[in-house]
């Protein structure tokens, strides 16, 4: 991919990446999913609960976390906006998952805000995830698990 140097051109790129982000994660497209980050991209999680790790470095670290996203929740991403940044490779997203937890059949609804800086060539190089845990934790509590909230996901 040539270098995206205008920047117009570059805040569009960069944006692009952000929503094929969303979409192939959707879609359970893992191997497509993280050819969009460079080879050394972080994923950080600032409230990762338990059990999810806060920083994840590296395309094969990435694969190993997100593997069994497909099998864990079916979701939709919606109602994606971009906030304009001053910098066109830096994109501050907001959207809405709206979908199943897989394990328990649960609803998942979650509002996330994303803040993701590209590369040159509108590859993720930092992706900032700002989701809310809980959301995730109820959605994966089977009914009648008491207070044992010690469920998994994730890498």
């Amino acid at each position: 991919m040539a270098a995206v140097r205008d920047t117009a051109a570059r805040r569009t790129a960069a944006q692009h990446t952000v929503a094929e982000h969303l979409r192939l994660t959707a879609a359970g497209r893992i191997d497509e999913w993280v050819e969009l980050f460079a080879p050394d991209a972080v994923l950080e999680f600032p409230y990762a609960p338990s059990g999810v790790p806060r920083r994840v470095r590296g395309r094969e670290a990435l694969i190993a976390h997100m593997r069994g996203f497909p099998e864990t929740f079916d979701v939709a991403f919606v109602d994606l906006t971009f906030h304009d940044t001053v910098d066109p490779s830096l994109v501050i997203a907001e959207f809405r998952s709206t979908g199943t937890a897989l394990p328990t059949g649960k609803p998942y609804e979650q509002r996330c805000v994303s803040v993701v800086r590209t590369n040159d060539h509108a590859r993720i190089t930092h992706y900032l995830d700002y989701w809310n845990p809980l959301v995730a934790i109820e959605a994966l509590t089977p009914d009648g698990a008491g207070s044992d909230r010690s469920v998994t996901f994730g890498g």
